[in-house]
């Protein structure tokens, strides 16, 4: 038979203290999975946060974690107050060394391409990263509560996320096709030369659906893809749509009188910022491509 040993009041004291001490230690570390689905683990919410693209600005300032923001990239204009951040270039051309220097307790990167090499060498310098590349509306929800998390600003973020989704949900009622009613069908111009579009995992896909619209292009294997022009006119879609403010990117169509598009005249524009920001505004571009789309099913 093992016996232990009796302890004395002062030592059971002192052994309670220490275990109270172990146990708040284990429960102030914070974990959170990110899009990538990757552990991201602080031992306490981060204070000095660097955001290494716009969409994950907007949703930092969604999050209620604006004062933790050190740095940013460029093009992080929205909200107001972004402009006033210091930028430390973009992904492309970052100044990796003036980012370590900061010494940020988080970075957030956008989860694909460069970035993801980006975020390799960030974890060998020990910085902890957390991937962002939503796909669809809700994992733009969870990422706003998510981010709250990490920074210590968890009921911000909840109540924000919470009116996103009200939000949605009141889009979709507004928006849903009555049943027997077929979509429209959609060719999202991403760019015009060259000739790129984007298949149906791709978050613009989302709100085509939404707004009872079908891609014509969501079968591609690619999240986004060059076509041709051949490719459009077999497609013929009922509209053709880009992101940005001028229509006249889509004007070259115009030449081929055959395309539905061109003879309904259904040719729309989304502000940019709003469609291709995997953020909060998305749904101010999902609201505006389901007007065009109740305009081009009219006709």
């Amino acid at each position: 038979m093992r016996f232990f040993p009796l302890l004395t009041g002062s030592a059971v004291l002192a052994a309670c203290l220490a275990g109270s001490l172990v146990s708040n230690t284990s429960h102030a570390a914070i974990t959170v999975l990110d899009d990538a689905q990757r552990q991201v683990t602080l031992e306490k919410p981060a204070q000095r946060i660097i955001s290494l693209a716009p969409h994950i600005t907007e949703m930092l300032f969604e999050a209620g974690a604006a004062n933790n923001i050190i740095a940013v990239t460029d093009y992080s204009d929205y909200p107001e107050a972004a402009k006033k951040l210091p930028s430390i270039g973009n992904i492309f051309a970052l100044d990796l060394e003036r980012l370590l220097a900061l010494k940020p307790d988080l970075v957030i990167v956008w989860g694909t391409g460069n970035a993801k090499i980006l975020a390799n060498k960030l974890r060998s310098n020990h910085i902890t990263v957390f991937e962002s590349e939503p796909h669809n509306f809700e994992t733009v929800a969870t990422s706003i509560e998510r981010l709250a998390t990490l920074a210590g600003t968890g009921s911000a973020g909840k109540a924000n996320a919470q009116k996103f989704r009200q939000r949605l949900d009141s889009l979709r009622k507004t928006y849903q096709l009555p049943v027997g009613v077929a979509p429209v069908s959609v060719y999202y111009q991403m760019i015009r030369r060259p000739l790129m579009t984007i298949n149906d995992t791709h978050m613009v896909s989302d709100s085509i659906r939404l707004c009872g619209g079908r891609n014509v292009f969501g079968q591609l294997k690619e999240l986004s893809s060059t076509i041709t022009n051949e490719a459009v006119l077999a497609a013929n879609p009922d509209v053709i749509f880009s992101s940005g403010e001028n229509i006249d990117s889509m004007a070259d169509w115009k030449q081929y009188p055959v395309l539905t598009a061109v003879k309904k005249n259904n040719f729309y524009t989304v502000k940019g910022d709003w469609l291709n920001r995997a953020g909060p505004r998305i749904l101010d571009g999902t609201e505006a491509l389901c007007k065009h789309l109740v305009t081009a099913r009219s006709k």
